[in-house]
């Protein structure tokens, strides 16, 4: 197994693009400054506006006293002064610029994130065409975009954890419960899913455990002269999957309430038909991607039945598992396309709490004021993160099952599944240890030895080829099919809950 080829090119290429070219041309930056994403946040009002348009207080003997008792010790207000609620005013609105965002939080890391995925995309573009042009070169070496989609789910994830225990820190006002509440939930249904029967909902994880046990157990015996049944439980193994699907579900708690309640905005304050279709189909596409994995609704009658004047079904499981690709890709741009007008929707909460504001009686203090303005801006590097965290989980772990679990673009037939069938085990791991045996060279030995290079190629070369003996590419196709089902699942079951609070528990 190579690693020094054409996928170490293209990986060194595109990090040299990301560090020499990232900085000045980013997507992280263009969709929240560009004409194509058109937002435009509504500054508050300075002391001066505020102090002319509000009436002069009236005080009495006592309180002018005081304050000319305060002046005279040298006692200021900090410019801090009360308005009336009520008052008139109006709000600015500027469009959003690069100077605004780099104060605001979590743009370093939202600017990463983004960045880093585009270009990992596009590596991982590069060499699926390397692969689709020159397979049988390919093959021989080390696919090393996989790296890349894999350090993008980690920092999502990471991502996703720190918004999470921000509603942690501090006081609590309910949204702790909340995450713990919703990931109980997650959790129960996650049971619930893993004892249902792979004719209903197409798991894969029962494949998954028969291949790994058996293609494990085959190793421990030929390499540990163990004979085992298998180094897992199949209880105990989905036992942790549900407690990672409860986690998942508590991360993607919060990004799907958020992802309604602009929704439920876009639409309320929406003057054409049309855009309001748009939005709906972009809120009904994960669930969508969600019936794709239940064999009764999408699998069965397009692979399986047999209409009328046909001999064959309309797809073949090929065709399906690339369409189902295909749709992932297509609803993750889609949500893109229309993620400005979501927004531009939750910029505008400024100007609506003011409007309500101004519907009480009472004081506020200018600096309450303001705060209640610019607070809105100042968290929309976390608002976007929230939607479009969720979009890049599913994206990344379609493309690793997508080529770890042996699917094309095409609809072409799969790869042999059973790259370490249980019959050719004990051929494969005899000849594995016959070259571990003539590659078994000690640290004082190999340091001195001429061939050093050969024979750390050939101690890399046995390892990863035990390792694509345990793990074969059911077991992918099991494990990452699974959490690319879950994760849709989640997304839109949280942005579901979100819009029936909206619907039935909002005051708007």
């Amino acid at each position: 197994m190579a690693v020094l080829g054409i996928q170490f090119v293209i990986t060194m290429m595109m990090a040299t693009i990301l560090s020499r070219i990232g900085p000045h041309l980013s997507l992280a930056r263009w969709l929240l400054t560009s004409r194509f994403a058109g937002l435009a946040r509504y500054i508050q009002p300075s002391d001066e506006e505020l102090r002319q348009l509000a009436p002069p207080p009236q005080r009495d003997k006592r309180e002018k006293k005081k304050a000319r008792q305060a002046e005279k010790n040298g006692v200021h207000s900090n410019g801090i002064f009360n308005i009336p609620r009520n008052l008139d005013f109006h709000l600015d609105r500027i469009p959003v610029v690069v100077g605004d965002l780099v104060q605001l939080r979590y743009y370093s890391e939202y600017q990463w994130l983004l960045d880093f995925a585009a270009y990992s995309l596009i590596t991982y573009s590069l060499s699926e065409v390397y692969i689709y042009m020159l397979p049988a070169k390919a093959v021989d070496e080390v696919n090393l975009s996989l790296v890349w989609l894999i350090l993008v789910l980690g920092f999502a994830f990471r991502l996703l954890l720190s918004l999470t225990g921000q509603y942690f820190e501090g006081e609590e006002g309910g949204e702790r419960s909340l995450v713990l509440v919703m990931g109980g939930a997650y959790l129960l249904i996650a049971m619930l899913v893993l004892v249902l029967d792979e004719s209903t909902l197409e798991t894969g994880l029962d494949e998954a455990y028969r291949s790994f046990n058996a293609s494990a157990a085959a190793f421990l015996e030929n390499n540990a002269g163990l004979d085992s049944s298998g180094p897992a439980s199949k209880l105990v193994t989905k036992f942790f999957i549900a407690l990672w699907c409860g986690l998942i579900g508590a991360l993607f708690t919060f990004p799907g309430l958020r992802t309604a309640r602009m929704h439920w905005d876009s639409l309320k304050y929406s003057e054409s038909s049309v855009r309001s279709v748009l939005l709906h189909l972009g809120f009904v596409l994960p669930l969508v991607l969600t019936t794709l994995w239940i064999r009764p609704l999408t699998r069965d009658p397009l692979t399986v039945k047999l209409y009328k004047n046909m001999n064959r079904p309309l797809m073949t499981e090929e065709a399906f598992e690339s369409m189902r690709l295909y749709l992932i890709l297509l609803t993750v741009v889609y949500r893109l396309f229309i993620m400005p007008t979501y927004l531009q929707s939750y910029l505008n909460l400024a100007y609506h709490k003011v409007s309500e504001l101004k519907q009480e009686a009472g004081k506020i203090s200018n600096i309450d004021l303001q705060r209640l303005v610019i607070r809105v801006f100042y968290y929309l590097c976390v608002v976007t993160l929230q939607y479009v965290a969720p979009m890049i989980m599913i994206l990344y772990l379609s493309l690793l099952y997508k080529t770890l679990g042996g699917g094309t673009w095409d609809g072409s037939t799969f790869p042999s599944d059973d790259e370490c069938p249980v019959n050719q085990a004990q051929t494969m791991q005899s000849e594995t240890a016959k070259s571990s045996a003539e590659s078994d060279i000690g640290i004082g030995e190999l340091l001195h030895s001429e061939d050093t290079v050969h024979a750390i190629k050939d101690q890399f070369s046995l390892a990863w080829s035990s390792f694509k003996h345990i793990f074969t590419p059911k077991v992918f196709k099991g494990l990452l099919g699974f959490s690319t089902w879950w994760c849709c699942f989640s997304w839109f079951g949280s942005a579901a809950i979100g819009i029936a609070y909206q619907t039935y528990f909002s005051k708007v």
